[in-house]
């Protein structure tokens, strides 16, 4: 396992880390992004919709590891801990009384209340020898946090303020093997969201709870996985025996290599790839660069000062486009991903 494999496999997962995360048209205001949704979601294990089985808490990736006892697996477990950020202007009349607004603005400046995320990452290594008939079950926690920045006037008059919440998650991992031939091993590792529920049943309170975007990253040293979605003959019957919940997983890198898994909430092939003539993620599921490039180019004045101010990802979206759209438009229209011989009907 090499740092050029596991990046190929981090620049997969990143681009799938923030699929649904923001929507054409970029704009908080608009429907579908009042209430996003990315792939891979888990949910509190005591909230109702888990408790109905609506929505998941949990996910498990089941796969084949060809080694011994002394190869060492290391898991990344990835998501997204989102974070409210809520303007709240002074009352009129008042110098310490605020009330929350969806946006507000302040000289030539929009501030726009909104739901931001930050990547969490745990990651452990162990020896399968570790894990043999011996599950190990690892808790982790990330803690709340509170930032509050006011919001000045062009005179320096304390108008408003930004208040930037994140509630605390925990969250466990267990993974166990188990020996099936002498070099052949099945390795589980659960990914469960056991963040306490809360006492109100609201979404934007609950998305705060979430692990968005949950996937896992496989790794093995003195070893190689086997493909599930096309293992070699006498492997068919073990590979078919794994069971995979709400993740797929691929292998990631160049054809042939077989030391990095990408555990998947979304459907993908082995060695997905990143087209080479993408300028960066539009954030749209199977989004089309070109058709996305040109819609962000008609944009008004207003609607590109809306989506600027809406998070940093968006506006870092908005500033590439407006920087090389036309370099984009001549890379990604057209292109030719390989060429084949003509079949001579006349002969």
């Amino acid at each position: 396992m090499t740092p050029s494999r596991i990046d190929k496999a981090y620049d997969i997962a990143k681009a799938m880390l923030y699929e649904g995360y923001m929507l054409y048209p970029y704009r908080a205001s608009a429907a579908k992004n009042r209430h996003r949704c990315t792939f891979g979601t888990l949910y509190p294990e005591q909230h109702p919709e888990v408790l109905r089985g609506a929505e998941p808490c949990r996910n498990e990736t089941q796969c084949l590891v060809n080694g011994t006892p002394s190869s060492t697996i290391t898991a990344r477990v990835r998501f997204l801990h989102m974070r409210s950020r809520l303007v709240e202007a002074c009352a009129p009349g008042t110098g310490n009384q605020f009330r929350p607004v969806d946006a507000l603005t302040i000289g030539a400046q929009i501030h726009q209340s909104w739901d931001e995320s930050v990547e969490r990452m745990v990651e452990l290594e162990l020896q399968l020898a570790e894990l043999l008939n011996c599950p190990r079950t690892v808790a982790f926690e990330f803690p709340s946090s509170l930032e509050v920045s006011d919001l000045l006037d062009p005179v320096g008059k304390l108008v408003a303020r930004i208040r930037r919440a994140q509630l605390p998650v925990t969250g466990i991992i267990r993974l166990s093997v188990e020996q099936l031939l002498q070099t052949s091993f099945r390795l589980s590792v659960e990914v469960r969201n056991t963040t306490p529920c809360l006492p109100v049943d609201d979404r934007p309170s609950v998305l705060l709870s979430w692990f968005a975007s949950a996937h896992t990253i496989l790794g093995v040293r003195d070893g190689e996985f086997v493909s599930l979605l096309d293992p070699p003959a006498d492997r068919r019957e073990a590979a078919a025996s794994c069971k995979n919940i709400g993740v797929y997983p691929v292998l990631v890198g160049e054809p042939g290599e077989h030391d990095v898994i990408l555990s998947s909430p979304i459907i993908l092939y082995d060695y997905p790839q990143i087209a080479p003539e993408s300028a960066g993620d539009f954030f749209d599921a199977a989004e089309m660069d070109e058709m996305l490039t040109l819609r962000v180019m008609t944009l008004t004045d207003g609607e590109k000062s809306a989506m600027r101010n809406c998070d940093g990802r968006v506006r870092e979206l908005l500033e590439r486009t407006e920087a090389t759209a036309r370099q984009q438009l001549t890379r990604t229209h057209g292109a030719v991903r390989g060429l084949r011989p003509l079949k001579d009907d006349s002969t």
